[in-house]
C-alpha cells in the first residue's frame, strides 16, 4: 500500500514523533514478520495521532471496529483516563491470537475488551454512549458501521475513520473495485450528512474525523 504523503516525508514525520514504547515496537515487528497484510497496522505515526486524540478527548468508552493485531488499541489505551476502556472488534482468528498475546503482556490489558464476531452484532449489543469510535475494518461496511454507531455517539464524541483516501485511488476514475467504490460512496455520504461535521486529513492513508453537528 502506498500512502498519500511521499515516503521520505512520512519517514521524516515519524522520526520527529515521540517513539512508541518497547511493547508496541515488539508488536509491530511481529506483525510485519508474520501477517500477510502488515500494512493494515496503523503504525507509529497514526498510532501516535490516535493516542493524542484520546488524550485530548479523555473518553470513558472507546469503540474500535477493526482490531487487527492490536497496535491501535494499545496506542489508544495508553492515554485513557482512569476508568476508561476500549471495546475492540475483529473477525480474524490469526490477528486475534497476536493481539491478545500482546495486550496481555502490555500494561493496559485491563482497559481493552476484545469482542470477536461481526462488528454490527457487537455494536447492537452495546448501549454506549461512545466517546470515540475508530473505524478501520472492511471498507464495504463503512457506511453501515457509521450509521450504527452515530445514534450511540456521545454529545461531545468523535468518530475517526481510517483509509478514506485509499492510496489516492478514490480520485482515480478507472478504479471501480468494490473497496474504492465503497469508500467514494462513504466519503460522499458523510460529507453530505447534516447530522455531523467532518474534516478529512491526509494522515497516512487518510483519516476523516467527525462530530455531531
Amino acid at each position: 500500500m502506498s500512502f498519500i504523503v511521499a515516503a521520505e516525508i512520512e519517514q521524516y514525520a515519524e522520526e520527529h514523533t515521540t517513539p512508541p514504547p518497547a511493547f508496541l515496537r515488539s508488536l509491530a515487528e511481529e506483525t510485519e514478520r508474520t501477517m500477510a497484510a502488515p500494512q493494515m497496522m496503523v503504525g507509529a505515526l497514526e498510532g501516535g495521532f490516535l493516542e493524542m486524540l484520546v488524550f485530548a478527548l479523555q473518553p470513558q468508552l472507546v469503540l474500535e471496529i477493526g482490531m487487527f493485531t492490536g497496535y491501535s488499541s494499545l496506542s489508544m489505551a495508553a492515554a485513557l483516563p482512569p476508568g476508561g476502556r476500549i471495546v475492540t472488534c475483529d473477525v480474524d482468528p490469526k490477528a486475534e491470537e497476536v493481539a491478545r498475546r500482546h495486550i496481555e503482556a502490555s500494561p493496559y490489558s485491563d482497559r481493552i475488551d476484545v469482542r470477536m464476531g461481526p462488528a454490527l452484532d457487537t455494536i447492537a449489543r452495546l448501549d454506549g454512549p461512545f466517546d470515540l469510535v475508530f473505524i478501520d475494518a472492511d471498507k464495504t461496511n463503512y457506511r453501515n458501521y457509521y450509521d450504527a454507531v452515530l445514534p450511540k455517539l456521545a454529545a461531545n464524541g468523535m468518530i475517526a475513520v481510517d483509509n478514506v483516501l485509499w492510496s489516492g485511488q478514490v480520485i482515480v476514475p478507472s478504479d471501480t473495485s468494490d473497496n474504492t467504490e465503497a469508500l467514494r460512496a462513504f466519503n460522499a455520504y458523510v460529507n453530505a450528512d447534516s447530522r455531523t461535521v467532518n474534516v478529512m486529513c491526509t494522515i497516512r492513508d487518510g483519516v476523516t474525523l467527525l462530530r455531531r453537528a
